[in-house]
Parts: structure tokens; sequence; C-alpha cells
């Protein structure tokens, strides 16, 4: 990221950014936006067209509202925010450079970031649930297009990205990528979580998928996809700490690490809160003896702790557009096509018949797999397991295979996921 400011503060014209999705995180990107030289928030969207006009009014933007691509772009020329419901008129639209994928919709995510693809603009997501599922195709797709496709910096997978970077600079081996968690039920319903995300001012099927850990297994899924990374259990250890320096207690890295691949795994309750961390390997007597001395307490060596105490959502997010209209560069992608994905097992006792209700539901929670450990018996993956039926009854914490279920294979969700399924292997 060195340089990057200086160079946006050169640019000539800035890049044209819109943003599908106004929840928190994109209600701070549009802020963020006005607040980064070279970066111009052209065009928003949100299915509650009330809440993106709060956000232009409450920022100070020369807004109109547009229900049609012509006065979209019109809008843009004349160098005001264009705000609409509908997420399709900026995807299609040729005066955005970079569209940001900022919805809670997973097959939602997946197809405006099709058809954003389709008129030249690079693509960011922030919607890690349609990353995961559909990445590998979009990826493959942006690339054919000589377009750029990433996740977007500020959420934890792309901080942690960071920091193998530098670590590996620096000569390490990438052993752990790991996320700081403070919070695990795997069983919390939205129904039994509503007050405590009211007090977030979350949806409370949202804050569900947080809880009960679907989200974090789906963001390390992301993680592990972009770096070649694997679990080395269902699910992850997340071993339970008070402090990220006693992760050396509770992880054995000489007998879970194969030596070559990171692993991605997680901590409960440790502080930092909120914070990420890189386990590093290095061997050499130079360094090792180096780092003995140097402060913080980093390890007892050959391996070593670097973490981060934070990541800062949508403060971090303007780095990504940077990276991508100035070099042509994504933070982080799905390269290794789907090393890991994260499927669906039972919250309780479903009945055959029993229509699931996906990620956060009442239904299911998702544990993070090795797909090189699902190739037999396909699981379901979390993020399709909404409204579809069961054929059989299955045991809570029963995992639920795709032979299970009755859908519809041509469905734009099950479609969208052959085509990443067929984009990771060339074909």
């Amino acid at each position: 990221m060195f340089g990057l400011l200086d160079q946006l503060r050169k640019v000539k014209s800035p890049a044209k950014i819109g943003i599908v999705g106004i929840g928190s995180i994109g209600r701070g990107m549009v802020l963020q936006s006005s607040l980064t030289p070279g970066i111009e928030c052209s065009a928003i969207a949100d299915i509650n067209l009330k809440r993106a006009i709060e956000v232009a009014k409450q920022f100070n933007y020369n807004y109109k509202v547009v229900d049609n691509l012509s006065e979209l772009n019109d809008t843009i020329r004349k160098g005001q925010l264009a705000v609409c419901e509908d997420g399709n008129l900026i995807a299609g639209s040729e005066q955005i450079n970079v569209f940001i994928e900022s919805t809670s919709s997973i097959i939602g995510g997946g197809l405006f970031g099709d058809r954003a693809l389709d008129h030249n603009q690079h693509l960011i997501m922030m919607n890690y649930e349609a990353d995961l599922m559909y990445g590998s195709y979009l990826m493959s797709k942006a690339r054919r297009n000589n377009l750029v496709y990433t996740v977007c910096d500020g959420d934890q997978p792309a901080v942690i990205k960071r920091i193998i970077e530098e670590v590996e600079f620096m000569g390490f081996k990438t052993v752990m990528a790991g996320n700081m968690k403070g919070f695990l039920d795997r069983y919390v319903t939205p129904l039994s979580i509503k007050e405590e995300a009211e007090k977030r001012d979350l949806d409370p099927k949202m804050c569900a998928s947080y809880s009960d850990g679907s989200k974090l297994c789906i963001e390390m899924a992301v993680m592990a996809n972009g770096i070649g990374g694997y679990t080395a259990t269902p699910g992850m250890f997340g071993p339970k700490m008070s402090s990220i320096h006693e992760i050396f207690n509770h992880f054995d890295f000489h007998k879970i690490w194969n030596g070559k691949e990171p692993i991605v795994d997680f901590v409960l309750g440790a502080k930092p809160s909120g914070g990420v961390f890189v386990i590093g390997y290095t061997d050499h007597p130079y360094q090792k003896s180096t780092l003995n001395w140097l402060p913080p307490d980093m390890g007892p060596g050959p391996f070593y702790l670097f973490y981060r105490p934070y990541h800062l959502c949508h403060f971090e997010f303007a780095a990504t557009v940077a990276e991508v209209v100035l070099n042509n560069r994504g933070v982080l992608k799905p390269d290794y096509g789907f090393k890991t994905n994260v499927y669906a097992y039972a919250k309780k006792d479903l009945k055959k018949g029993e229509t699931l209700d996906g990620l956060g539901g009442y239904g299911c929670y998702g544990l993070i797999e090795n797909c090189s450990e699902n190739k037999l018996k396909a699981g379901l993956p979390i993020c399709l397991a909404e409204n579809v039926s069961l054929k059989r009854d299955i045991p809570r914490d029963g995992k639920i295979f795709l032979e299970d279920i009755e859908y519809d294979a041509t469905s734009d969700g099950f479609a969208l996921f052959a085509k990443s399924l067929q984009a990771q292997t060339g074909n």
C-alpha cells in the first residue's frame, strides 16, 4: 500500500465507484470515498431506497434519485450522485469504473457482479458469501475481460492477507492465518439473538450468522481459497484463551502444520478483541537469535506470532480501490479455487419435508471443511441452504448433503455455483 495516497493525489480524473448495498458498511464507504482523494462515489443503490436517500443527505451529497439507466448515466456525467433502488442500473453503467458489491444477498451479489463485469467495471466484493460461492467464476470472467476482481480491505481476510504479505516479504513461511472471535454459540437463532441484534442495529438473522460461527467459517474459507490454505479440522479448532500471546499453549504447530500450505483457524475470547493474526516460521539460526531479544514476545521459535489488534471495515476500503485502479491488482481473490467450502449442519433435529432457511436461520449452521475431503459425497454449502426442502430426517449436528435436499439445479444460485466449480478447473 506504500505510496498509494501520493498516487491518488496525482490522478487527473478520479475513479468513479458505484456501491450496491447501503447497510452500515456501505454507508461508511459512501462517506470514506468523499474523504479519500482520487476516488468519487458516483452511484449508490439499495432495495430500501429511503435508506440510500438518507445516506446521500447525511453526507451532504448533491444527489438525484433515478430509475433508469439513461438517467443514471446523465446524472453521473453532471457530477451528481445517482441514487436508485435497483443495483442492476449501476452494474449496467459504462460511467462506473469500479463496482462494489456490499449487499447481504448471496445470489444477488453474484448476479450483480456478473453484470458489472459485462459492462467493463472492476469488481470489489464486500460480500464474502457471494465471493465464496461465485468468486472463481467472477475472477475468471474478470481476467478474460482484462478487469480486476478482489475482495475488499477492512474485513478480516484482506487484513490478514496484508500481514501475510509483510511476513513473507521478511522471509517467513506462513503457517497459520487466524481470526480472533469473541463469542460462539452454534445453536443461536434469530429469536434468541434478537435483543442483542437490535442493540447493534443489525438484522437478527445476520447477527445469528455471526454468533453461530457460519460467517467466521465463510471468511476463513475465502482466506484459504485465496492463499492455498486448508483447515486442520472441520470447523477449525478455535481454542479459548484470554490473550493472543497464549496461542503457543493451544496449538502444537509441529504436529498440525504440513510444512507447506498455511492453516486457517481462529481463537476465541482472546484480547485484543477484533484482531487478526498470522503465525510465521523461520528456522534460520541468526533470525531466531535476533527474535529472542526483539520486543515484543513473538513466540519461542521457530514459530512466531504477528498480529494486528483491529480491522477497520469501511475506513480501509479505499486502499482496495486504489490498488485496483492504480496497480491493476487485487488484494485477495480465489486464486486456488475451492480449497475449502462451508457446509450445512443441523442446528436442531430436522424433519423430512422441512424447508431450510439459510445462513443465520433456525435450521442450520456452517462449518469450514477441505473440499478434497468432500469429493465422494458432496455436502450442501451453507450459502445454498435456503428455500430447499429435506428428503430425510437430519439429527442435530448432522451434516446435510446435496443428496439430502430437493433443489432446482437450474436456479440462479445453483447454476452460478456450477459455473464457479467449472471455472476453478479451467473448463
